[in-house]
């Protein structure tokens, strides 16, 4: 049997049951990644030797009857954003190609504690800044169904990984859609959870929707395993992040049963008119369709995100300035023109401009929240294109359209960063061109494990479809292929 074709929670299961080891679980997973990785390149530094210790030390517990944690045995991919005590963390940077960080980020902490094991770190855009996973020092990461595409970011290796089975579990993060884009373009799962149910210790600004931490995996209960873990303020030192609040992270290792044919749901193909392709559309009405019959409610509903888009650019400038000011004239001319154009674009704001985002911020924050007086959950697409090839940052025109900036093909994800709601991205089916196709499933903010459930309810309806089911990619194919992502993608 293929080892890696389990789930978490299966593995978790049979470890503790005496089925399996830790240490033949890692293996093959470690076998996966010098399989597909030099096809794909969605993992940058491995962290085996270690991870190989820990496999045997989690072995040795479970034949003593020592207590384990949430995530005994499991090996999970850490992004390249979160710093991993002893192991290199880029940021995908040059400039930090040989950074070893002393300490863990408080997301890695959690998962050490919890019993996880860190296999390796996973590529992203240069600062983890771009939907497009391509850096100056590791290159491209490609798609597992086409490598020559892009597997959107910046949370990409993150979902590439998952996709080709090199790791379980993975981790995150969410600026306007970094762990959304991915899980949609790889067909996996990503929750952007509400803001302060992740602690998120390096946080430059203090009340804000916008970073957060995340949780991604192949399927909605592995995803709200994790979660229990990241979000997890009981363990070891304190978390220090103003914008957490109290609450039982440990409720999400068991979602609910939630009856499917009772769902009521709001649809939404573009949130109001925001930019999206006629070839997204076209899948998601036929997905919508096909959704309509197993729930008890699937409406069109009008909602009006329009002005998200602008108010989205000018609070990023905004928070760029924050994030990098001390720094910004150490750049280069080959850093991150994405960086760079928030950053400057703010310096051409007034405050009025800057206030007067924030307060259309709230007004949109308070009517997007009566859809859910009504509805479960709203529904819409991930993003507004299917895959395009990586050596482009991003798309230049969508039907005609001109994509003014790096974030103007991204509205659908970064206008719900916005409003500030959770949402889970959610694997279903493929599109037109045979590429993974995905959902964001919104719920209310704060009632992140009722999201979690429904989705988890949709993910097992959705199994029972040619249409609808998650894709899975050909991996004997991939492992055929060369994309030159490595190579060529660092001298794009």
């Amino acid at each position: 049997m293929d080892l890696t074709a389990l789930t978490a929670r299966e593995a978790r299961t049979r470890m503790l049951a005496g089925e399996l080891s830790a240490v033949e679980y890692l293996d093959d997973h470690i076998a996966a990644i010098d399989r597909l990785n030099p096809v794909v390149n969605a993992i940058v530094t491995d962290n085996f030797a270690e991870a190989r210790e820990l496999a045997n030390d989690a072995d040795d517990a479970q034949v003593a009857g020592r207590s384990t944690g949430a995530l005994h045995g499991l090996p999970v991919a850490i992004k390249d954003l979160q710093p991993t005590a002893g192991l290199r963390t880029t940021y995908g940077s040059p400039q930090f190609a040989d950074h070893v960080p002393t300490t863990d980020a408080g997301i890695v902490r959690r998962i050490r504690e919890a019993g996880g094991i860190v296999l390796a770190k996973t590529n992203i855009p240069e600062r983890s800044i771009g939907a497009n996973t391509v850096n100056p020092l590791f290159g491209a990461t490609g798609n597992p169904f086409d490598p020559t595409l892009t597997c959107g970011g910046s949370s990409g290796g993150s979902g590439v990984a998952l996709a080709s089975q090199m790791a379980p579990l993975a981790t995150g993060s969410d600026h306007g859609g970094s762990v959304r884009i991915p899980a949609c373009y790889s067909g996996v799962v990503g929750h952007r959870a509400t803001p302060g149910i992740v602690p998120f210790e390096q946080r430059s600004m203090t009340q804000t929707f916008y970073s957060v931490q995340g949780p991604m995996a192949r399927t909605v209960d592995d995803t709200a395993l994790l979660l229990s873990v990241i979000a997890d303020r009981a363990t070891g030192e304190h978390p220090h992040d103003p914008m957490m609040f109290p609450f039982d992270a440990s409720a999400f290792a068991t979602l609910e049963p939630v009856d499917v044919s009772s769902l009521r749901i709001a649809v939404s193909e573009d949130l109001g008119g925001v930019l999206v392709s006629e070839a997204i559309r076209r899948t998601f009405r036929e997905r919508v369709d096909a959704i309509a019959d197993l729930v008890a409610l699937c409406d069109v509903h009008p909602i009006d995100l329009r002005r998200a888009p602008d108010v989205d650019w000018k609070i990023r400038s905004d928070i760029f300035v924050a994030q990098y000011h001390r720094e910004a004239e150490t750049w280069t001319d080959d850093f991150n023109p994405n960086i760079r154009q928030s950053y400057e674009a703010a310096l051409t704001m007034s405050m009025t401009d800057i206030a007067a985002a924030r307060r259309t911020q709230t007004d949109l924050n308070r009517d997007f929240q009566q859809i859910f007086n009504d509805y479960d959950v709203l529904i819409c697409p991930g993003v507004s294109v299917s895959p395009f090839p990586w050596i482009h940052r991003n798309p230049s025109e969508i039907d005609g359209a001109p994509v003014d900036n790096y974030m103007a093909w991204l509205a659908l994800s970064s206008s719900l960063t916005v409003v500030g709601h959770p949402v889970t991205a959610l694997p279903c089916g493929s599109d037109e061109f045979a590429m993974p196709f995905g959902l964001q499933v919104v719920g209310p903010m704060y009632r992140d494990h009722k999201l979690l459930s429904t989705a988890a309810a949709l993910e097992d309806a959705f199994s029972d479809s040619t249409t609808l089911a998650r894709p899975v990619p050909d991996l004997d194919w991939l492992a055929t292929q060369d994309a030159r992502c490595r190579d060529a993608g660092a001298a794009t």
